[in-house]
């Protein structure tokens, strides 16, 4: 089905979790949002990562984004969907997750959550690891990857956590949000796991954006040095982020494609 990333996390890992992960918690996930919890047949979470364009993000706000945002979404939805029928037709019981779990920007400004995590799946399922802005980290594309989930009844193997944490701290994730969402590294204990972002003030950020046409954000995936797509993409000097003359004609041609298709 020409999916880069999948991963396969027991259902367990949420209920016991496993003692080499990268990062470390202040506090664990609610019980709630535990794929039991849910659908109490889930005996193995699968998890589906496709890529999100780093020359694209780079628009980012712009409607270039905003297509690649919806496309990607909609992907993983039908892939999903189908993977869970796939499953359901060879006797396992299985269902897809949506890969959002809100119906609009309006309802997250009053309850900041999902019912599901994605991000903790791809997490336990070995994908990869949490970086400052609370997203994750993979060493094939960096934060640049939408996730989505199966529960099945089907017992597979989990794939193994290597404890590998891939954020680097340069914090420019931290420096470039426009709403200062990203609380800064804590000075007491640098091996803790980032605090949560504001999301009250990512969510009012991307109501203004949805708009002008414009959304999602996409300024800390896209500053973010970690991934192998930034060599695909011969993105692997971040001074392209920065004034200067020598990258003029990437920032023109962000500019061209900012000025239209969306509002200012």
């Amino acid at each position: 089905m020409r999916i880069p990333l999948v991963g396969f996390a027991g259902a367990d890992r949420w209920e016991n979790p496993p003692l080499n992960l990268p990062n470390n918690f202040k506090n664990w996930i609610p019980t709630e949002f535990w794929p039991r919890s849910i659908y109490p047949e889930t005996e193995t979470v699968i998890v589906i990562g496709l890529p999100v364009q780093l020359p694209i993000v780079e628009t980012a706000p712009s409607i270039f984004y905003h297509e690649l945002y919806k496309t990607v979404n909609s992907l993983l939805d039908l892939k999903a969907y189908e993977l869970s029928e796939i499953l359901n037709q060879k006797g396992f019981a299985s269902i897809y997750i949506p890969r959002d779990g809100y119906g609009d920007i309006d309802i997250l400004l009053k309850n900041p959550l999902t019912f599901f995590s994605h991000r903790h799946a791809a997490y336990l399922s070995g994908l990869g690891s949490f970086g400052q802005n609370n997203v994750i980290l993979t060493p094939e594309y960096g934060p640049r990857v939408r996730f989505t989930s199966i529960f099945t009844s089907a017992v597979i193997e989990s794939d193994p956590i290597h404890g590998d944490d891939l954020c680097t701290r340069c914090l420019r994730c931290i420096d470039e949000c426009p709403v200062n969402a990203i609380p800064p590294l804590p000075s007491s204990d640098k091996n803790v796991f980032p605090e949560i972002i504001d999301k009250i003030s990512c969510a009012k950020r991307s109501k203004s954006l949805r708009e002008k046409y414009t959304s999602p954000c996409g300024i800390c995936i896209k500053v973010c040095p970690i991934g192998k797509d930034r060599k695909l993409f011969s993105r692997e000097n971040m001074d392209i982020y920065n004034s200067s003359e020598r990258f003029k004609k990437y920032k023109n041609a962000w500019n061209h494609v900012k000025s239209y298709g969306g509002h200012e």
